[in-house]
């Protein structure tokens, strides 16, 4: 009877120690693949950084290339204006 009882005292301790061990060995393979998607996470947020700033680099050089090309159509406005002010001076001059 002791021996029967022993055999089951040896037999829930190995149980116990097998589970625990498998118990780990879950956990180590659960934290590597949380360890793996964060990683993915953080590969895909830097991509997403990288395009928005991309986007945002080319949306302001648009932007400044839009307006140099409208102060220039304003200067060439402008300058047109004083030649034609220019003209209807030197006409009133001469009359």
């Amino acid at each position: 009877m002791k021996k029967i009882l022993l055999s089951f005292a040896v037999i829930a301790a190995l149980t116990v120690t097998s589970c625990k061990e498998k118990t780990q060995e879950e956990m180590g393979e659960a934290t590597e693949a949380m360890a793996d998607e964060a990683g993915a996470a953080v590969d895909s947020a830097a991509a997403t950084v990288d395009s928005a700033a991309g986007a945002a680099g080319d949306a302001m050089e648009n932007a400044a290339d839009h307006a140099a090309d409208a102060a220039k159509d304003a200067a060439a406005a402008g300058a047109e204006k004083v030649e034609e002010a220019a003209k209807d001076v030197k006409e009133a001059v001469k009359k």
